[in-house]
């Protein structure tokens, strides 16, 4: 897709340029540069205002929609709510889009699982073949050979598959997550019925926060988009500059086909003048963009803090902060309504209290995503099942009790009772099986996840995720109950799963632990992420940037801030031209700063202040006098 970049017609306003992308008869696509605090949700409101005055009565004669895709639920929420709830207008998020795609195709589903389980389970035996019978990772892959196997049997006596997007998915029919992105890449790529199909039904399609959107999507869009140019409009919104995470396209505004339009908004009508400065020479090395502040906009104030790693009481440092930038800008509330960043979900987990839990899971690469943004299933089952079924069970509200138990548990569906002859054993079954499971909190007693799990595997109350359900099952069985920690040899070589690995690891912690994580995700802490705030402002922000608390390989501000070397595997990822932990960390930083709108606070804390001082300086990215050596 090589070509010189086509940025329209310089005279006219963004909005403009994106309305001439959207003539049905002539549709162009496009790309739309929009940073920090630059009015990108405006604009796309405004594209679909215009497509309603222009086109709305051809679209919906011809039962044609625009499809919106947004990151989040509350993304989809705002823009919904924006353009009156419009049924012209499909605003989802990415799983439900490619899920009303797919949904239709059930045997070409049918035969995609089959030839993915056989797979799957050809690869498990060999593993198996080639590693040491009897131990812990034998005894996995074993249940997961079962387990597929089981799955692949039932395959001719599925009629529907079904997909929830906020579910869990955990029936016999359903797909999961990531079945579905997968399902509907590779029949995008390879299916031209499918291609026809989305560009008949949507003949624009805008995709918010593109450069987050899973590569192998993106990448099946711009297949369709080239082989149906004269009817299709792909609309991206973005800037690469804010990619989160690793999933997404890298360098997605570049190299486009030549006939893109490629608008960009300079303004950024969030940040203070010089929180705008300081964001443009964090990013001017990346690429040439920079923005501009709005008229009148206020100056603004900035202070990093560079402290040492060696000070034990933090909590009095940052009070110490807040007091200073409440004297500085004569601001009081700095003492009082403050958002405090931090560098990694790690930090959040060490100071609110589920590290352990964090830690395990989130040294899986296939755990991890889910893990950031709360669609981890294995967490899932706990934070909608578990605790809110504990908490009744507390309240004595047998109300809620049997709302759950009825909706979830597998004792109960409707089939069973329809079939079964004896109703009131299976109502005392599953008034047993709450009974036995609450009995876990008896004495004062917090209760490990393994317990718990193994606890609902026993009594059949609720169906574990697939995961839960291999570790629950060898659990079971007594001589294979240890680990590698106390007792069985693993063979020499063998590969471990590490899915299975993390989260026997954090089948160890306390149930509070997911409690606490589950009030962290759902921003009901204090704390905010570089990943969670995207989108978001601030008045007063305090950025606190602590690679020790952090423990992420994937981030380091000491290496951003001079007091720390590139890595080996940083240096040779720069020579290939892939992304270094530097870039990664540069583009977290340029997020979490442009999040403020008066005011900034940088806490770095640091083994090497003078490095870092001497650093901040040499990059220009900080005045001596904004420099505050604590």
């Amino acid at each position: 897709m090589a070509g010189a970049i086509n940025s329209g017609n310089s005279n006219q306003s963004v909005d403009e340029q994106i309305f001439n992308c959207l003539n049905l008869d002539n549709p162009k696509s496009f790309f739309l540069f929009a940073g920090a605090g630059s009015g990108k949700t405006r604009s796309l409101v405004n594209a679909l205002d215009f497509l309603r005055e222009q086109q709305g009565e051809f679209l919906r004669i011809n039962r044609k929609r625009v499809a919106v895709i947004t990151y989040t639920n509350a993304a989809c929420d705002e823009i919904k709510h924006r353009i009156h709830y419009d049924p012209l207008f499909y605003v989802c998020t990415i799983h439900s889009f490619v899920w009303e795609l797919i949904k239709n195709y059930q045997s070409d589903i049918r035969e995609w699982l089959r030839l993915e389980l056989k797979n799957d389970i050809l690869e498990l035996q060999a593993q198996l073949q080639k590693g040491k019978a009897g131990t812990k990772i034998a005894t996995d892959r074993q249940n997961s050979v079962i387990q597929k196997s089981n799955r692949l049997i039932i395959l001719d006596q599925i009629r529907q598959f079904s997909y929830s997007p906020t579910g869990d998915n955990r029936t016999r029919d359903s797909l999961n997550h990531s079945e579905v992105i997968k399902i509907a890449s590779e029949f995008l790529m390879r299916k031209p019925l499918m291609q026809e199909v989305l560009v008949r039904k949507f003949p624009i399609l805008f995709i918010d926060e593109s450069q987050d959107t899973k590569k192998e999507l993106i990448e099946s869009f711009f297949v369709v988009q080239q082989n149906y140019q004269s009817s299709f409009s792909l609309g991206l919104f973005g800037d690469t500059m804010q990619r989160i995470y690793n999933d997404g396209k890298e360098n997605l505004g570049k190299d486009l086909p030549p006939d893109w339009v490629t608008p960009v908004k300079k303004i950024n009508y969030r940040c203070p003048k010089r929180v705008i400065a300081l964001i443009n020479s964090i990013r001017k090395d990346v690429d040439e963009q920079t923005q501009v502040p709005k008229d009148g906009q206020v100056d603004g104030d900035v202070r990093i803090f560079v402290v040492s790693q060696e000070i034990e009481n933090k909590a009095k440092i940052e009070t110490d902060v807040s007091s200073y930038m409440a004297e500085l800008t004569k601001d009081d509330l700095w003492t009082s309504d403050v958002k405090t960043l931090i560098l990694e979900h790690h930090m959040a987990a060490k100071r609110i209290g589920f590290f352990s839990l964090f830690e395990a899971l989130y040294k899986s690469d296939i755990l991890r995503i889910g893990l950031l943004d709360g669609s981890l299933p294995g967490l899932r089952f706990f934070i909608e099942l578990i605790l809110p079924l504990k908490t009744a069970y507390s309240n004595n509200d047998s109300f809620t009790i049997a709302r759950i138990v009825k909706q979830y548990s597998p004792l109960l569906t409707g089939k069973n009772l329809k079939d079964s002859k004896e109703q009131m054993a299976l109502l005392k079954k599953a008034n047993e099986a709450v009974q036995s499971l609450g009995s876990l909190w008896g004495n004062d007693d917090t209760p490990t996840l393994l317990q718990i799990i193994s606890n609902v595997d026993e009594s059949g109350l609720f169906s574990l995720p697939d995961t839960l359900s291999i570790i629950s099952k060898r659990a079971s069985i007594k001589e294979y109950s240890l680990t590698r920690d106390n007792g069985i040899e693993e063979s020499i070589g063998e590969e471990n799963d590490l899915v299975i690995d993390a989260w026997d690891e954090a089948l160890k912690c306390s149930v509070t632990e997911v409690q606490r994580y589950s009030e962290y995700i759902s921003d009901q802490s204090k704390f905010g992420t570089h990943q969670g705030v995207k989108g978001l402002e601030f008045p007063r922000v305090m950025l606190i940037l602590n690679d020790e608390e952090a423990r992420g390989f994937l981030f380091s501000y000491e290496k951003l801030f001079g007091a720390k070397s590139f890595s080996e595997a940083d240096v040779k990822n720069r020579k290939e031209g892939r992304e270094t932990s530097f870039d990664r960390t540069r583009r977290l930083f340029y997020v979490a700063c442009s999040r403020a709108e008066k005011s900034l606070a940088i806490v770095a804390y640091t083994k090497d202040s003078g490095a870092v001082k001497n650093s901040l300086l040499r990059q220009q990215w900080f005045a001596s006098e904004e420099i505050v050596m604590m």
